[in-house]
């Protein structure tokens, strides 16, 4: 598969509710074409949705977010996840994550903790929580010392913030949940989505 990184300038970070918003609701992302969608890990209907997309939306490239343990990755490889992402990283997780077979995108923070990363031969990550940990001066500052890490920086991105991110030459593409107004899926407005989404879409690097 392609990078994570490289599928679109945008990965939707879907939390979803009700496992039967899942596959409507791809359909609309992927139709304003953001094919690349996490489903977190945070709700009792992740997996299953998941499993919907993974099943139903042969365009979509679902993956699962909020991974924090190897049942986890298990657990989203076996619904159907083509990638996988954490908000942070222990080497189990990572072991898991390296073994499942999918790509994936560690979590981090820190300098360090993206030094330890490069060690074990990652290169992608996810740089989390994007805006409150130092975001685009803090991302531009890792290019020179840190030139072979590339991340998907996501955390209180915004429309407005995101062409900054998306202007660095470390950054593939970003996180964010703007294009999934809780309005609009309260009221599975999928038309309103489509169009946020090719907004977002819109923003290449």
């Amino acid at each position: 598969m392609t990078s994570v990184l490289d599928l679109a300038p945008v990965v939707p970070v879907v939390v979803l509710e009700d496992a039967a918003d899942a596959v409507p609701l791809a359909r609309a992302l992927v139709a304003g074409g953001l094919p690349a969608i996490e489903v977190t890990l945070r709700t009792p209907a992740a997996l299953d949705a998941i499993r919907a997309v993974a099943a139903e939306v042969p365009d979509a490239v679902v993956g699962a977010g909020t991974v924090i343990s190897p049942a986890q990755v298990a657990d989203a490889v076996a619904a159907g996840a083509r990638f996988l992402v954490s908000p942070g990283w222990t080497d189990a997780l990572l072991d898991a994550m390296a073994g499942s077979g999918v790509p994936f995108l560690p979590g981090v923070s820190t300098v360090s903790e993206v030094v330890a990363l490069l060690e074990r031969g990652v290169t992608e990550m996810k740089f989390f929580p994007a805006e409150a940990a130092g975001g685009t001066p803090y991302l531009k500052s890792l290019g020179a010392p840190l030139p072979r890490a590339r991340f998907c920086p996501t955390g209180g991105i915004t429309l407005a913030s995101a062409p900054s991110y998306l202007a660095l030459a470390n950054v593939g593409c970003v996180g964010g949940t703007w294009m999934l107004p809780p309005d609009a899926l309260a009221a599975k407005d999928w038309d309103r989505v489509e169009k946020l989404a090719r907004e977002a879409a819109g923003l290449r690097h």
